[in-house]
Order: C-alpha cells, then structure tokens, then sequence
C-alpha cells in the first residue's frame, strides 16, 4: 500500500496553518488563509497535491464535524425564536439568485433572450439559477465560530436559513429533474422530505433521553463523545442514502439535538479538537485542490463575470430584504445577506448533476467554478467587516489618522 498519502496530509496541514497565521496576520479569518493554501497547492498553481478519493472522504469527514459543532454551539432557544424569519430570508434568498441566474444565462445561452426559447433551453437557464440559491454555510460557520459570532441573532438567523435554503435548493432541483426526466416523482421527493424531519425530531427525542441516562452513569466521559460522533455519522448518512437531504444537514441536527444536554460542553471540545486540527484544514484545502480550470474564452470570461456579479448581490439583496422584513436592525441584515453569499461545495455538486443530466452545457461548469471559490473566499473576508465593532473601527480611524 503506498504511503504518499501521508505527504499529501504534511503539505496540506503545514500549508492550512501558515496560509491560516498569514491571513490572521493581516486581520482575516484563518479560513481565507487555508482556502487560499488549497489552491496554491492544487493544480491550479504548484501542483504539490492533487484530488483524491482518500482527501475526499477526509474532507467530508471534516464538513460533517464541522457542521455537527455549529449545531452543538447553536442557541435552540433562539433558533425558534427565529424560524419564522429563517424561513423568509431563505425564500428572499433563493428566489431572487434563481431569477437573476435565469436571467444572464438566459442572455448568453439564447442571443439575449433570457425568457424565450425551447423548454430544454428554458431549463437549462433555469438550471444555472438553481445552482446560484446554494449557500455554503460551513464557510460561514467556521468564520463566525473564529469571530465568537455564531451564537449572535443574525449568526442564528444565518445558520436557520441555510438549512431551509438548501431544503428548497433540493426541492428547485427536482422539479426542474423532473420535468425533463419523468421518471422522478416530486410527489415522492417532497415526502420524503418531510418525511426526515418527523424521523429526525422522533429518533433526537429518544437519543437526548438515553444520551442523558449515559451521561449519569459513565465514568469516562471521553466515551460519551464516542456516541455523539456515531449519532452524528448515523444521522447524516441517514439523511442523503434514505431521504435524499443533504447529509450536512443531518449532521447540524445531531448536534441540535445534543446542544442541551448535560454533557454538550465535554462533547463540544473533544470533537473540535478533532475537526479544527485535522479535519476541517483538509476539508478547505480540498476545495482549492479541486479547483481546475479549462476551456475559458472571452465569452466566457464575461459570462463569469457577470455571473459572480449576480450571485454576490442576489444574496446580499434579497437576504438583506427579507431580513429587514422580518425586523433584523439594517446592520444585522447586512450581516445575515453577507454570510449567505459563500456557494461552496453545495452548488459544485448541483453543477455536477446538472452537467450528468444534460441540463447545463459542460462549457458553464468553468465559470461556475470560479464563481464558487471567490464567493468562498471573499465571504469570511466581507464578514470581518460587516461585523467589525464600530468601537474598534472608530479606534483604528484615529490610529491611522494620528
């Protein structure tokens, strides 16, 4: 069995943490830092370190736990307090990126004419806009978490949204499926759906129950932290194999349902030693490392443009409206359209099905690409600022100015 592997991880953990003290150095969230590691790395630049299927599986591994402590770490108390408005923001979120995705793909695929053309074609514009209402929050996740920000009402806010977001994402994405490939049932899929979260709020009642009788009764409570990791794999492959939700979103309602119980604390730090030392650098290195770009011409290069363009404001916009609906003040709807704008991993996989399917052209997945990692990396950096403390801003004005 070959060993480079173990090369692989040296460059990968020795490059996150450098890159990551860099970007630290300059102010920025060390995310940024590791982001920027992959793709210097990757075959985009040195080509130290290539895709594999083991850095795959580790980099899934590192979002999952990634995930689980963002659900471990969030307030219940005041997630319900903001479901309702969680639900608006997401709707604003993905409605106005679908339209304005539709729309320049529209442009570009049927000689300016965005709303006209052959069903297939409709489709297929339809398709680029479906990608662009993804959110990745476990970009956002680890920025706030570094930022001590999460548990705050737009980082909750935040994070209620980009599940519901994805929930719809997957809902948008059977639709269009299903009209151009009758052998998908939206009947089916929608139950399905629903489906998940009856089962997820029956089996988390059961699980809380017999996590706290553990809990009571272990010595060693490095062994409760055992459980919670074989709940949180439990429910995320339960999640994707059985009800075809996202698995990250399985593994945010493990640590929801472990968020109050007695031992929440001990689990939390065992497990993000875990992910922030090893995991989770592997899991943003590899978004850079995957990164290959191909087939770029000038049309393209402005159908990028453009299309960055629109998926950077659609979400600040249309976040920032339905937050403002919902009575956020205008510094927290700003925060809550901000933290949405990052794609990541959740709109490469869309592609990557619209692309299989036939229902977006192989010469989109290029700019599509770029478009996820500037929003990935350009998201902790546009958070730094949107919640800068206005005391340490005015601080740093008078600095500057003396």
């Amino acid at each position: 069995m070959s060993i480079e592997f173990l090369m692989d991880i040296v460059i990968i953990l020795l490059s996150t943490k450098l890159f990551g003290l860099l970007a630290k150095r300059f102010q920025m969230p060390q995310v940024v830092g590791a982001l920027l590691a992959g793709l210097i790395i990757g075959p985009a630049l040195l080509g130290l370190v290539h895709s594999s299927d083991f850095l795959s599986k580790l980099s899934k591994l590192g979002v999952l736990l990634l995930m689980f402590t963002a659900g471990l770490e969030t307030d219940l108390d005041e997630l319900k307090k903001s479901g309702k408005a969680s639900f608006i923001i997401a709707i604003a979120g993905v409605v106005v990126p679908l339209v304005g995705g539709l729309a320049v793909a529209g442009f570009f695929n049927n000689d300016g004419k965005p709303f006209s053309g052959d069903l297939q074609t409709l489709l297929q514009n339809i398709f680029i806009g479906i990608v662009l209402t993804a959110t990745s929050v476990s970009i956002t996740v680890e920025t706030l978490q570094e930022m001590g920000k999460l548990k705050t009402p737009s980082g909750t806010a935040i994070l209620g949204a980009a599940i519901i977001d994805d929930i719809l994402g997957i809902v948008l994405l059977t639709i269009v499926t299903s009209v151009s490939n009758p052998s998908v049932d939206i009947k089916v899929v929608l139950f399905k759906i629903a489906a998940f979260f009856v089962v997820s709020a029956v089996v988390g009642v059961l699980f809380y129950r017999g996590f706290n009788k553990l809990s009571s009764i272990t010595q060693d409570k490095k062994d409760l932290s055992i459980f919670a990791l074989i709940f949180c794999f439990t429910m995320s492959f339960g999640a994707e194999h059985f009800f075809g939700v996202a698995d990250i979103t399985g593994a945010y309602i493990a640590g929801l349902v472990l968020s109050k119980t007695k031992e929440a604390h001990s689990t939390m730090a065992t497990v993000e030693t875990i992910s922030t030392t090893f995991l989770s650098p592997m899991f943003f290195a590899n978004i850079g490392i995957g990164t290959v770009i191909t087939g770029m011409n000038t049309k393209m290069v402005i159908f990028t443009a453009l299309l960055l363009v629109v998926a950077i404001l659609s979400k600040v916009v249309g976040c920032n409206l339905g937050a403002r609906a919902c009575g956020y003040s205008k510094e927290e709807s700003l925060q809550i359209g901000t933290g949405m704008i990052s794609r990541g991993e959740v709109a490469l996989i869309v592609a990557n099905i619209g692309v299989s399917m036939n229902l977006m052209k192989e010469e989109y997945f290029a700019p599509l690409i770029l478009v996820v990692i500037v929003t990935t990396i350009i998201t902790p950096i546009l958070l730094k600022v949107v919640y800068a403390d206005k005391k340490e801003s005015e601080k740093d004005a008078i600095l500057e100015t003396a």
